[in-house]
């Protein structure tokens, strides 16, 4: 693997280029010019032409889509057509789903999920229950939020607006005394305690990828949780259902993007916590990590856009390097944390976090 291709130069999709660039030889690909200067070549560019795109793609031997997750179909079929490696940070159940049928007959590999959650946490995730014999609970939590936050929402969207609404109206999967299920998302609120400050955590949509299908019959409970400041959920429950705006997710998104800017300083909440036998002996396993805005090549970046761009970098890196494997679809709870860290964005976690408990 040597040349790649990004899709999607937003501030995630420029952040991966930046990273990949630094070992591979990478061109991008959005339908504007960026409007800053990029450390590696980019061109402007229709997805929706078929033809337009798979010359583009046919040059590369990869393949990063950040596009949002409605987009990225287009792209994985053409890599898969063309026997590239294919990588993307969706959350999207269905747009999985469809990737993961692909990859039965593709050359390369096809890896969705790569973000922050889904990709990372279940990375943390895995890392912890495989510590166990025998497992009871599996709990895992990630807040991308605003440091200084205002007004009663009490965040700012930088990350994608569709993504965020995306997750919040389609159902998530858990396991549930033992049983997997579909529960509603913007419910389950609990409340957590981070350093002294309280915030609430509720079920969102596709934050676990394929950890369900991983642990049927294994787990008792197994679910992923969203870390808002208090109170968001409700005013998030009143616009989409009392409001009814659900089906009108293009005007939410315009909305809350206005209302909501994204603000340079955040911080990414990372927690997971396991419960389980090792031999005869009941044990908890906790990490727990919290992540800033960090430095890279002079300029400074936020906690969601690097952290969200190293995780799948890293992972380019790894299949790259032949850590994981070059052919079919690569679920994000078989890939090594240990190996994850030692590729030269993966490390950046080590370098950057704010660890209490370490995995």
């Amino acid at each position: 693997m040597k040349r790649i291709a990004v899709i999607g130069l937003g501030k995630v999709g420029s952040l991966v280029g930046t990273f990949l660039s630094k070992q591979f030889e990478v061109t991008g690909l959005d339908q504007k010019k960026p409007s800053e200067p990029l450390s590696f070549n980019s061109i402007e560019g229709n997805i929706n032409n078929d033809a337009f795109l798979t010359d583009f793609l046919s040059k590369n031997d990869a393949v990063v889509s950040c596009l949002p997750y409605n987009m990225n179909l287009p792209v994985a079929k053409a890599a898969h057509q063309l026997g590239i490696h294919y990588f993307d940070l969706t959350e999207d159940v269905a747009t999985t789903n469809a990737i993961r049928e692909m990859s039965k007959t593709s050359k390369g590999v096809m890896a969705p999920q790569c973000g922050l959650a889904p990709g990372y946490i279940g990375i943390i995730g895995a890392n912890l229950y495989k510590k166990f014999t025998k497992l009871r609970d599996v709990e895992l939590r990630v807040g991308a939020l605003p440091l200084y936050p205002n007004g009663l929402l009490g965040y700012s969207f930088t990350w994608s607006p569709a993504g965020v609404i995306n997750e919040y109206i389609n159902d998530a999967e858990v396991i549930h005394n033992g049983q997997r299920k579909m529960v509603p998302s913007l419910d389950g609120i609990e409340m957590i305690n981070i350093g002294g400050q309280e915030f609430e955590a509720f079920s969102t949509s596709g934050g676990l990828g394929t950890m369900c299908e991983t642990l049927a019959g294994k787990v008792d409970t197994l679910n992923y949780k969203t870390i808002r400041y208090r109170g968001h959920a409700k005013l998030m429950r009143f616009l989409l259902y009392e409001l009814i705006l659900k089906e009108k997710r293009e005007m939410v998104e315009e909305i809350l993007t206005e209302a909501k800017p994204a603000v340079k300083e955040d911080v990414v909440y990372v927690y997971a916590a396991v419960e389980g036998w090792k031999a005869d002996q009941i044990y908890r396993e906790e990490f727990y990590a919290a992540y800033h805005p960090i430095m890279v090549d002079g300029k400074e970046w936020r906690a969601i856009s690097w952290t969200t761009a190293a995780s799948v970098a890293a992972v380019v890196e790894m299949v790259a390097n032949k850590t994981l494997p070059d052919k079919g679809f690569i679920k994000q709870e078989e890939i090594p944390l240990d190996k994850f860290t030692q590729t030269k964005t993966g490390e950046l976690f080590l370098l950057n976090g704010t660890n209490f408990k370490n995995a």
